[in-house]
């Protein structure tokens, strides 16, 4: 049995500006050959099924006939669009050069037909996935090596059009990174530290003749998954361990079409030593998804009693809260205690 090691403090960072940016989850984006009209009609109910996807969390909309038809509407949800310029590293070195619409909907209008074809929710509170790559090629096996960044490029492109960001972790200043490559090679994500909610997935690769073979592991909310994948192509197998991942994510996060709708849901704080403290809860409260708003009933020295309104049934605020670490249940007053407050561990 191989002996449990500490778990180690990483250094994070992003390999580009990714994990710093918004995901803007009522664009969508889709290729096109040019800039003329014809083009844009054909990619906009593209562009569209690409917002539906970010909001759902769903790849496809197996089970969703109506989806299909609604993409239609495209042109009445459209506020604005522009095209860009993309460019994608290829494995030979070279650059593969993309024209994308990027189209921008009304959120009313997008939220309204989500509603009406029933499709699930994925609250846009999202933090960036923490990627961790280790590559046996043959020669030796390597954190991150630099000759696969073009793989992570695409890895991040495929993670931002299903609204999820990635971050990667960066080396010290000797080039070294704060892991044992072992833990990686070994996919042991409960060994890796990350913040609170962050999921961390591990892409440990080894090439075999021709073939490379891909496992993935990936660590969110306390539960743990792997899957392999074979493929003569590494950058195919990792986006599509990429989906993989988010799919996971989505699923764990995801709030069903039925649980939707109007809650109100009364909580009592604790711990709370002054004004500042209670700013934060307050704030903390109102930064989840399914809050709609915040309502102070009552206070008394050190607590607040809470009411909110809440759009999804309240046992997904239950998870939320338990999962943020902010704050802490306590069966015994039945209520919520500040995390830190000095009475964490009762």
């Amino acid at each position: 049995m191989r002996e449990r090691i500490l778990p180690l403090l990483l250094i994070l960072a992003t390999l580009s500006c990714h994990a710093a940016d918004r995901v803007h989850l009522y664009s969508g984006e889709a290729a096109v050959a040019d800039q003329g009209s014809a083009e844009r009609e054909g990619a906009l109910p593209r562009a569209l099924e690409q917002v539906l996807q970010k909001l759902s969390g769903l790849r496809q909309f197996e089970g969703y006939a109506l989806v299909a038809p609604a993409l239609s509407r495209a042109p009445e949800l459209l506020l604005s669009y522009h095209y860009r310029e993309v460019q994608l590293p290829r494995p030979d070195g070279g650059v593969q050069e993309d024209l994308r619409l990027v189209a921008r909907f009304s959120e009313s209008a997008v939220d309204q037909m989500a509603r009406e074809l029933e499709l699930p929710f994925w609250p846009p509170v999202r933090r960036p996935l923490l990627v961790w790559m280790v590559i046996d090629d043959g020669l030796g096996r390597r954190i991150m090596p630099v000759e696969f960044l073009y793989a992570q490029q695409l890895m991040s492109d495929v993670a931002d059009g299903r609204g999820m960001l990635l971050e990667w972790p960066r080396p010290d200043e000797d080039g070294a990174y704060p892991v044992d490559d072992q833990i990686l090679w070994g996919g042991y994500t409960e060994d890796l530290v990350a913040a609170p909610g962050q999921g961390i997935l591990i892409a440990a690769a080894r090439r075999e003749g021709p073939e490379w073979t891909l496992r993935v592991n990936l660590g969110y909310r306390g539960q743990h998954w792997t899957w392999r994948l074979n493929d003569i192509y590494l950058e195919a197998a990792l986006t599509e361990g990429t989906q993989i991942a988010i799919d996971q994510i989505a699923a764990v996060d995801s709030i069903a079409a039925a649980d939707l709708g109007r809650w109100r849901q009364e909580i009592t704080v604790t711990g709370l030593a002054d004004a500042e403290d209670y700013r934060r809860c307050i704030n903390y409260l109102q930064g989840i998804s399914i809050v709609d708003g915040v309502e102070a009933i009552s206070a008394r020295a050190g607590s607040v009693s809470l009411r909110l309104d809440l759009t999804a049934a309240p046992r997904y605020l239950e998870e939320s809260l338990e999962s943020g670490g902010f704050l802490l249940w306590t069966e015994e007053d039945r209520s919520y205690r500040l995390a830190g407050s000095g009475s964490d561990d009762r």
